[in-house]
């Protein structure tokens, strides 16, 4: 079994960065740009990954009175993660996201998953952050 954690500061109360995260709608924002969730029967969905043109039936459940969002293949048992929302202090929350591969094929490396968990934790926080704060826009 293969892990892997990030943190992440984020400028907005952990509500807001919770119901971004857990928007199935608008996941694809914020997620890196190789996967794609399609909601089926909650908490069924499909996850549909560009690096190996597959579709994976997954499970993923949102705790919002927890702040935290859980996800895991059905089928292979491949991977599972999870991702948690805290708040530290007015305006300001943090966000950790964790993965557990537990089978070799399902995880693309060490590079490729700091990336990703880097890329998409700072997606996350360019949604959440106040208009007045975003570059750009």
């Amino acid at each position: 079994m293969t892990e892997y954690e990030r943190s992440r500061t984020m400028p907005a109360p952990p509500e807001r960065v919770f119901d971004r995260a857990a928007d199935i709608g608008r996941m694809d924002v914020w997620l890196p740009d190789a996967l794609h969730v399609d909601a089926g029967d909650l908490p069924a969905v499909t996850v549909h990954e560009d690096r190996t043109d597959e579709d994976t039936s997954a499970l993923l459940r949102a705790r919002r009175e927890q702040m935290r969002l859980e996800w895991g293949t059905r089928d292979k048992g491949g991977y599972t993660g999870w991702l948690q929302v805290a708040g530290i202090g007015g305006d300001t929350s943090e966000v950790t996201v964790h993965l557990s591969f537990f089978d070799a094929g399902h995880d693309p490396g060490e590079k490729a998953v700091s990336e990703a968990l880097d890329t998409s934790l700072r997606r996350l926080e360019e949604q959440v952050r106040p208009p007045a704060d975003r570059t750009g826009g």
